[in-house]
This record gives structure tokens, C-alpha cells and sequence, in this order.
């Protein structure tokens, strides 16, 4: 691990000479229950003055007295609840961590595997052929290990919590399987218990199987989304090169380690290498693309006194620089920093169904145990057998299987219609979430415009013949295709599909910063800025000249071509304006959503865009901070901000909105700090994400309303609060099937998602 990492992932710091603060992975945790407990636990230990657990990026940040605790300690009171704590040498704590969590997810996924196989012939055997001899010996074989080998783990944390007088989904998962596992159990070995009082012995090893299978499946999809946290900030790390070539004293050159270089020490870059450090160029000339701080997909001509950054990659030329800022004072070092600081900064998935599990598991107990008491007191003949069945039919019953596949059957399908139409969505948070964005901050270059310079129009001096501007635009044609310009690619594709064929040439020069000059013969060419040819004495006719100016008010750059001593045409590019942006913003603003453009770019080209765009609010000159502290001032405001993008240099502000969205041909920073991804970058989809996040979230209310209702009603049934007037008495195995039902019509609802049609209006 890099010293850079040590900086910005383990954050070390004294505070009044006696704590200190660090940031450690954390395992294990599953909801936000389990980072309630973690922080608890943690808080409560001797010399920890303070814990912060991070859900979202499974991580605690501790303030402790070293004196007193020290990491393996509080590994250990972890491990007691059943998390666990990455201990260790900062320089191995991500390798760690990411071992860690490959080595659990494939365990998951192979427990899961595993568990429906059991599940289906048990499903089926329960369903189709109880009456089969020794059908409930076959059922407890088939449910046996998918309770006691690949569930275990529920059971294990649900004892952990219990030792520390806390509750939550295991616990929920554990009590009710538990009791109708060991019921099942009872009434297979002992049927006539039942028999001999009139009653039919029932087993319910189906329904507990089922459960911990889909609580698996659940578990699965969650790691699975979690699984690249940590990968963006190890590409933007992977930007800056390990050596770097300096000048000694001596003068020679001389390839050291990238972490040796000092401000002051002259750094040597030859073509095509990355900028290590910040610095200012010393002598020699080159393009530097530097999309990765200004967004724009133009290289930037660096001379004697501009500035480089780190992370930036050297075009053609070769030149030496001064270096500045090196380390964590880095541009991008510090888009790495803030980057993490971001993420680190969301808040826990507040999941309602964990919410309320520490109340839900005493409560059922409770009325479970309260009926049993009831019953016993009131009951009359077989008071005890009524009663011992209606406790049993209430823990049955209040299973959380309907509750635990009301959020995750509505979020798979909606990634699944997402997928569908290209919408590719990493974490069920942002689903949720973006159903309330009120603002969209959208980035121009490569966002709403294609990112890829064109030719838009070749204007001809007027007194020229065809015959000329066919000879003259093979000439351009050469000209242009030997030149190392970023525009030049533009003019050489233009050229090459109207059909034009290069010239011979005597002489290509290039002049750096201005344009080129090329000789057949005696007859000299140039091209490039106007400025370039008005030095070499070029006349500039006032009809082309108008039509210049025209072209710069529309935000296009304009190449002058001269032959001779006289201009002769004018090419106009720009990056243009994809088809469907103006669309997709009317779409937005139909919805209530706000619109805006943050661009690197200059004002004048800002304004064009945004006009063509029909965006009425943008700011042009912004960095890739600035962007982030506009997302934070929306914040600030009260809005749910969402913020598409398609450069590294969006990656802070993407990490720092509530929804982020990469366009699909960005780099792959910003895809992986993204919680969204739009396949065909079209603006378009951003529209028809969010509708899709309103009909995904319109689901789960309706899931979680009926699932809730169930229990309210399912519970007190199964109590037997019909009985006094009716003599009706719910049927452990009628319970059992009233849940399977609750389970089948959560999932039934959420399938109606997939036969929609996805719309962007």
C-alpha cells in the first residue's frame, strides 16, 4: 500500500496527547441493526472515547487511548456479537479486507447454492406427497442441513445478541425456523402425542427451510452490490506512476521511486508517460490530457511556465518541469482524498424492515407466550395442547419471511427492468433514493454533449472554382493528417469522408501553439489561428472573417486555411450536442426536476450548450472541487441532489451526491464511484430511471403495507382471538400456509414491475 493510501484510508491523528482516532474495516455486519450494535458495543469498551460505524462503507472509525485498548481488543469484543474487526499493519489492512470479503461472498454464494437445492424437493415432497410413507422423516433429512450447515450462521449470531440482551433479523430468522424446526421434530417422533388427544400431527420443516433459503438469496444480492466499494479509490491511485526520472545534482538523469520526489526537484517527461507530482514546466512543449481535472476532451498545450499535474498523461512532446506539490498535496491526491471522504460520508441504509426488527422479535415472543398463559388459564379441557398450539401457530405465523422479501423481490426486479433498458444499478440505496430527486447536475462534455470534437461546416473563399477547392482541400488534407493537434483528427475524419484524397507535400512544419505550414514547391499553406496567419502576412477576407465571428458566437472553433499569401476557407468544430439532451431535459422538467450544467469549459460555450440544451441554470470555469461544493450548497438547500457524469474529475462531486450517474463510454472511475450506470450514455435514461425508481419504491410500500397488515391480522388469529365468538381455531398448518401465501403474493406483486414499459415520459 502506497503512503498515499496510509493518508487517506487509515487516518491517523493525536488528539490532547493521549487518543487516537482510526478507521477499520468491519465484518460481518448485515443491516443497520448490526451497525447500531457494532457502535454500541464499541463505545461501551475501556479507552475507546468514541466509535462511528459507517454501514454503507462497512468501516468503524475509533477514538481510542492505545495505552488502555488496542485493536485486537476491540476485535475481540466484535467477534463476541459476531462481526468481526481487520486488525493489523496499515500497509495490508485493504488487502485484508478485500480478501476477506471475496473469500464471504463466495462462501454465501455457495451456501445459497446449496440451500435451494435441498429446498425445492423438500418444497415439493411437502406440497405433493405428504402422504407418502415416511414423508416426514424425508423432510426433516432435507431440512436438516439447510437449518443446522447453511443457516448456522443465523442461529450462532442470534445467540451472540441474546448474550448481549440485543435483537435483530437473525434473531427474528433464528426464534421462529427454530421453533417450527424443533416443533416438526416433536411431532415426528412423537405423533402420538397428537393422535391420542384427536389431533393430527403436523410438520412445518418446509417453512422453515424456505425461510432460511430466501434470507440467503437476500443476503447474496446485498454482498454482491457491496463488493466494489473500495475499487475506485484504487484506480484513481493507480493514475500516478511508481518511478519517476529526475535531474541529480549532477546533472544526470536519474529514475527514482515516485514517493522520493521533493518540491523543487526537476522531473523529466517523455511522450506518452503519466505527470507524477504538480510542478511547472521548465523548458520544451507538448499536449497534455488533462480530462482528468478539467473534464474536456481536448489536450492542453503546456510551454515554458504552465502548470502540470499529477495523473495527467503526456501527449507527443517531451519536457521537463519543476515539481511543486507532491504526495497528498497533489491534485490528485486530493480528488483521491475527498473522493473517500464522500463516500465515508453516506448515511446507513436505514432499512425499515431492520428498524423494527428489535421490536418486532420481543413482541411476537411476548404475545406468543401470552397467549400460551391465556390459554392455560382459560382454556378449559385441553387447555395446555390448545395452548402449546397457538403459541407454536403465532411464531409460525409471524415469520418474517413476507416482511424479509418485500424490499428485495420489488429492488430485483426493478435492477432486472433497469438492466432491461440499459440502466445498469449497483445498490439498492440509490434505487430508493432516487424516486425523490428534485435536482440533476449534469456535466457537459461527454454528458450532454457527444465528447468528441467534429467538423460541423468547411466555408470557401466565394471567387474560388471547384476545381481549386478540390485541389486545396487534398492539400488540407495532408496538412492536417501529419499534424500532432488534437483537432486535427476532426479535420482528417471530415475529409476523409467526403471523399477527398492527400496531396504530395515538399515541407510540414509544425509551430507549436499556433498551427502549421506546409510547401509544394514555391507555394506556401498554413493553418491554424487567425492571429497565425495575419504574422505571416496573410489577407483575411471580410466575408470569411463574418462568418468566423458567427461561428465563435455559436461556441464553435474556427481554423483558418490559407493558400498563398490569402485566406481561403474556414472550418468550423465543436463537440456537439447530443440528439436527445434537449429531450431528456424537458423530460426532467416535466417531472418537477431542476436542471443543471457544471463545465470546465468557458462561458461562451457554456451558454451555447445550455441554450441548445434548454437548460436554464449552468456555470462554466468549474473544477472537479468546485463541482462537489455545488452538490453540497443543493444539499444545503434540502434538495435530493443527483449529479451524471462521465470523467474522472466528476468522480468527487459523483461521490458526493445523493444519486450518482456515469454515463456508460465515461472512464471507469467514475463507473465504479457511480451507483448507476447509463449503458448508451443517453441522457434520456436518466428520466426513465427515475420513473423506474418511483414504480420500484411504490412497490415496496405496497409490498411492506400488505405484509404488515398480514401479521396484524394473521397474529392475533393465530392467538385464537376468534375462538370465544366463532370456536374457530387457525391450524399450525393453515398458519404455515397463510405464510407461504404472504411470501408468494409479496413476489407476485413485484413480478407485475417486469411487464411494465419502461418511459421516459
Amino acid at each position: 500500500m502506497s503512503s498515499q493510501l496510509k493518508v487517506s484510508y487509515i487516518n491517523t491523528k493525536a488528539r490532547e496527547g493521549h487518543t487516537v482516532t482510526k478507521t477499520y474495516p468491519v465484518l460481518g455486519m448485515t443491516c443497520a441493526a448490526c451497525a447500531v450494535s457494532t457502535e454500541s458495543i464499541l463505545k461501551a469498551q475501556e479507552g475507546v472515547a468514541d466509535a462511528a460505524v459507517n454501514f454503507a462503507t462497512a468501516s468503524v472509525k475509533v477514538e481510542y487511548d492505545p495505552a488502555v485498548i488496542n485493536p485486537e481488543g476491540m476485535k475481540s469484543a466484535l467477534q463476541m456479537i459476531g462481526y468481526d474487526l481487520i486488525a493489523g499493519d496499515d500497509d495490508d489492512i485493504l488487502e485484508q479486507a478485500d480478501n476477506e470479503q471475496a473469500n464471504r461472498l463466495k462462501k454465501l454464494k455457495n451456501k445459497t447454492i446449496l440451500a435451494w437445492v435441498f429446498a425445492v424437493p423438500l418444497g415439493v415432497i411437502s406440497m405433493l406427497f405428504m402422504e407418502l410413507p415416511f414423508s416426514n422423516w424425508i423432510q426433516w433429512a432435507l431440512s436438516t442441513p439447510i437449518l443446522l450447515v447453511f443457516g448456522k450462521q443465523f442461529y450462532v449470531n442470534a445467540w451472540k445478541q441474546l448474550r448481549n440482551r440485543k435483537a435483530n433479523m437473525d434473531t427474528l430468522v433464528a426464534l421462529s425456523t427454530g421453533i417450527a424446526y424443533a416443533f416438526s421434530i416433536f411431532n415426528t417422533l412423537f405423533p402420538e402425542f397428537w393422535h391420542s388427544r384427536g389431533l393430527h400431527a403436523h410438520v412445518y420443516f418446509e417453512a422453515a427451510a424456505f425461510i432460511i433459503a430466501f434470507i440467503l438469496l437476500g443476503k447474496l444480492l446485498e454482498e454482491r452490490a457491496r463488493a466494489s466499494t473500495s475499487s475506485a479509490i484504487k484506480k484513481l491511485m493507480g493514475l500516478s506512476p511508481k518511478t519517476v526520472r529526475i535531474i541529480a545534482a549532477s546533472g544526470e538523469e536519474t529514475e527514482v521511486p515516485a514517493s522520493l520526489v521533493k518540491p523543487g526537484d526537476t522531473v523529466v517527461v517523455r511522450p506518452g508517460e503519466k505527470i507524477p507530482v504538480d510542478g511547472e514546466v521548465l523548458e520544451g512543449a507538448s499536449w497534455v490530457d488533462e480530462s482528468m481535472i478539467s473534464g474536456e476532451p481536448l489536450p492542453a498545450e503546456k510551454q515554458k511556465g504552465d502548470s502540470v499535474y499529477a495523473g495527467t498523461v503526456n501527449q507527443k512532446g517531451s519536457f521537463r518541469f519543476r515539481a511543486l506539490k507532491v504526495g497528498s498535496e497533489t491534485v490528485l491526491a486530493q480528488i483521491i482524498k475527498m473522493v473517500q471522504e464522500a463516500q465515508g460520508s453516506k448515511a446507513p441504509v436505514q432499512q425499515l424492515v431492520d428498524k423494527i426488527a428489535g421490536i418486532f422479535v420481543p413482541v411476537v415472543v411476548g404475545i406468543s407466550l401470552l397467549t400460551f398463559a391465556a390459554w392455560v388459564t382459560l382454556g378449559g379441557e385441553n387447555a395446555v395442547v390448545q395452548g402449546l398450539l397457538a403459541m407454536v401457530t403465532v411464531l409460525v405465523i409471524a415469520c418474517p419471511c413476507a416482511l424479509g422479501l418485500a424490499t428485495p423481490t420489488a429492488i430485483m426486479v426493478g435492477v432486472g427492468k433497469g438492466a432491461e433498458n440499459g440502466i445498469l444499478i449497483k445498490d439498492a440505496e440509490s434505487l430508493e433514493k432516487a424516486h425523490r430527486i428534485n435536482a440533476v447536475i449534469l456535466d457537459k462534455t461527454g454528458t450532454i454533449t457527444e465528447g468528441k470534437p467534429e467538423v460541423t461546416g468547411l466555408i470557401w473563399q466565394e471567387d474560388l472554382s471547384d476545381g481549386d477547392r478540390h485541389r486545396l482541400s487534398s492539400v488540407l488534407l495532408a496538412m492536417e493528417a501529419r499534424s500532432e493537434h488534437p483537432l486535427a483528427e476532426a479535420v482528417v475524419r471530415y475529409m476523409q469522408r467526403e471523399g477527398t484524397a492527400p496531396a504530395a507535400l515538399d515541407h510540414f512544419e509544425s509551430i507549436t501553439g499556433n498551427g502549421i505550414e506546409a510547401h509544394d514547391g514555391n507555394f506556401t499553406y498554413l493553418a491554424g489561428r487567425a492571429t497565425f496567419l495575419q504574422e505571416r502576412g496573410v489577407s483575411i477576407p471580410l466575408s470569411l472573417q463574418h462568418k468566423a465571428e458567427a461561428l465563435q458566437q455559436q461556441a464553435k472553433t474556427v481554423i483558418w486555411f490559407a493558400a498563398g499569401n490569402r485566406a481561403a476557407a474556414i472550418l468550423a468544430i465543436e463537440d456537439q450536442v447530443k440528439p436527445t439532451s434537449a429531450q431528456a431535459v424537458e423530460a426532467l422538467h416535466n417531472m418537477g426536476i431542476e436542471v443543471y450544467m457544471l463545465t470546465g469549459d468557458n462561458p461562451q460555450t457554456a451558454e451555447a450548450v445550455a441554450r441548445k440544451a434548454g437548460i436554464r441554470h449552468y456555470r462554466a470555469g468549474v473544477m472537479p472541487a468546485e463541482k462537489a461544493e455545488f452538490v453540497q450548497s443543493l444539499q444545503s438547500q434540502g434538495k435530493l441532489v443527483a449529479m451524471a457524469g462521465d470523467g474522472i474529475n466528476d468522480a468527487h462531486a459523483l461521490a458526493q451526491a445523493d444519486v450518482s450517474i456515469a454515463m456508460g463510454r465515461g472512464t471507469d472511475i467514475a463507473m465504479d464511484v457511480a451507483k448507476m450506470t447509463l449503458i448508451s450514455s443517453d441522457l434520456l435514461q436518466i428520466p426513465k430511471a427515475i420513473r423506474l425508481s418511483r414504480q420500484t419504491v411504490r412497490l415496496i410500500r405496497q409490498n411492506l403495507f400488505w405484509a404488515f397488515i398480514y401479521n396484524l391480522i394473521g397474529i392475533p388469529v393465530a392467538a385464537g382471538i376468534l375462538y370465544p365468538l366463532t370456536g374457530f381455531l387457525l391450524d399450525p398448518m393453515l398458519a404455515g400456509a397463510a405464510m407461504a401465501l404472504s411470501s408468494v403474493s409479496v413476489v407476485s406483486n413485484s413480478l407485475r414491475l417486469k411487464f411494465r414499459r419502461l418511459s421516459y415520459t
